[in-house]
């Protein structure tokens, strides 16, 4: 199997979130409250609300949980009180830096690397955007160098996480003793409409904020469990550039997802996999970023995968919904606690995200675990 430069791997993983929990069932209840004037709008919701395959999730904004009445995200007060734009884009520049803080220095102490030894920082969002942005207040509150290679990647949607961890592959494979920390931020909770259309009660019932980090870099020979990280793939799917549109509105962004795209996803990611695999048996390991619980569902299905294979990407949709860009390093860290517990060998895997486009971001990843560089001297001593 081709895995690329071999040592370029995930060093380390952290994750954080928000300090208010949403629970579906509570939340939904709430908003049937909003909707007790539309029958039909309630109806949908309350089904959608219950079959997404999210329990809870957590959001920056406290008034998300505050009643009916008086919850300006919900469809019962007037226009005048509805959140502007400008005022979500507030609290993202307020929020955002401290939930990127706290997974950056997690994914640092994971991977047991210094900040001065981070080269490249990649910051990554869809969710809001300010200037000086977010890269620049975590170079300073981080304590990183001031020659830090900045590289923001804004606005791409869901598969933006995994775009950068493919960047960053590419960056340290392609100058020796480089080290780049990825800092995904999103506060998709902030976007919330308070509509009665479908589309906006859809996009309301699933997603949630968090902030995910790694450290990517060529790994020594005494680590903690990490992905090694092999060959990548982007693709721009035929003919399904408008089934998933984020454009900026005058209450938050407006996001357009068309309930085909499992369909789509499942019909065209097979014929994508196989060029990544070129002709080798599909691997054990199946990194799916959860944008929905249909997606999901529909790759399990077309590729045959078991409850035990997709469920780091169902547990991640449970316990936090879908978390934009950041979710791939959560359903990468939940794999790997798995993989740790169960005692796992090494294991060869794939980790896929889709985004607006429609695109689709893959790599191959390897599974190694933990080396005790004691254990190894002994053993080498028993050998000779």
């Amino acid at each position: 199997m081709e895995h690329g430069d071999s040592s370029i791997a995930i060093l380390g993983i952290g994750t954080a979130v928000p300090a208010y929990r949403l629970e579906q069932a509570e939340t939904s209840a709430r908003l049937m409250e909003a909707l007790k004037d539309n029958a039909d709008s309630a109806r949908w919701a309350r089904r959608i609300f219950k079959q997404c395959g999210v329990e809870t999730r957590y959001t920056c904004e406290p008034n998300l949980l505050e009643p009916a009445s008086s919850c300006r995200y919900f469809p019962s007060l007037s226009i005048e009180s509805i959140p502007s734009t400008a005022e979500r884009m507030q609290t993202y520049k307020r929020e955002s830096v401290p939930l990127g803080l706290e997974a950056a220095r997690k994914a640092l102490a994971d991977a047991e690397v210094n900040v001065s030894e981070i080269t490249h920082l990649l910051t990554v969002s869809c969710t809001g955007q300010f200037l000086p942005g977010m890269d620049a207040a975590l170079v300073k509150q981080l304590g990183l160098s001031d020659t830090v290679n900045r590289i923001p990647l804004q606005f791409l949607g869901c598969a933006a996480g995994l775009k950068a961890v493919c960047l960053s592959k590419q960056i340290a494979a392609g100058q020796p003793g480089a080290k780049v920390l990825v800092v995904c931020v999103e506060l998709c909770t902030l976007h919330i409409q308070p509509s009665t259309e479908r589309e906006a009660l859809f996009a309301a019932s699933f997603f949630g904020d968090g902030a995910s980090s790694c450290v990517i870099g060529a790994a020594d020979r005494e680590h903690k469990g990490i992905f090694q990280l092999g060959k990548e793939h982007s693709a721009l799917l035929p003919d399904s550039a408008n089934e998933m549109v984020w454009e900026l509105g005058d209450y938050g962004f407006d996001l357009f997802l068309s309930p085909s795209i499992p369909k789509q996803i499942a019909g065209l990611i097979p014929a994508e996999a196989r060029r990544l695999l070129e002709g080798e048996p599909d691997p054990q390991l199946w990194a799916i970023h959860p944008g929905g619980r249909g997606i999901v569902d529909a790759l399990q299905d077309v590729f045959g995968l078991t409850d035990e294979q997709t469920e780091p990407s169902y547990s991640v949709l449970r316990h936090y919904g879908n978390v934009s860009s950041a979710t791939i390093l959560f359903v990468l860290d939940e794999m790997r606690r798995g993989l740790e517990t169960r005692g796992s060998g090494a294991a060869d895997g794939i980790a896929m995200a889709f985004g607006p486009g429609l695109t689709v971001e893959m790599i191959r990843i390897v599974y190694v675990p933990a080396v005790n560089r004691q254990e190894e001297l002994l053993a080498g001593k028993r050998s000779v």
